[in-house]
């Protein structure tokens, strides 16, 4: 006679609960983190919304809010732009010598990106080998 073999001990009702009933946990769980970032979200575009209002549309109370406010505030006084010495031409060949060795490094996504950096850097060749550089 052969010994009796030995069976897996059985499952607690809990146990068996759980095991059977997994992809169930799993979808409510899932279908609760979707809710909730689904009503985090809303509230949010809510709020952005309703701020958005606030600076869209003056009322009547805004417009002599702020008629009484400019007499406050007081007048800013503009700087004079300050006018800079022009960058040599040979700066500006080294600048853009320097340029187009970045624009070969980089490496393009798609071909409309290759050709608008195939074609920048053809004008920084064109610059590169005119006589005159037009000033920055």
């Amino acid at each position: 006679m052969e010994p009796p073999k030995p069976e897996d001990p059985p499952l607690t009702s809990k146990e068996s609960f759980i095991k059977r009933y997994k992809p169930v946990w799993r979808f409510f769980l899932v279908f609760n983190l979707g809710l909730a970032g689904y009503i985090f979200a809303k509230e949010k575009m809510k709020k952005m919304s309703s701020e958005d209002d606030k600076f869209a549309k003056p009322t009547v109370e805004d417009s002599k809010a702020t008629e009484e406010m400019e007499p406050l505030v007081p007048p800013t006084v503009v700087e004079p732009v300050k006018v800079r010495e022009p960058i040599p031409e040979e700066q500006q060949r080294e600048l853009f010598q320097w340029i187009l060795e970045e624009k070969r490094k980089l490496k393009p996504k798609d071909t409309e990106e290759k050709k608008r950096i195939d074609e920048e850097k053809a004008i920084l060749k064109q610059f590169i080998r005119a006589k005159s550089i037009p000033q920055l």
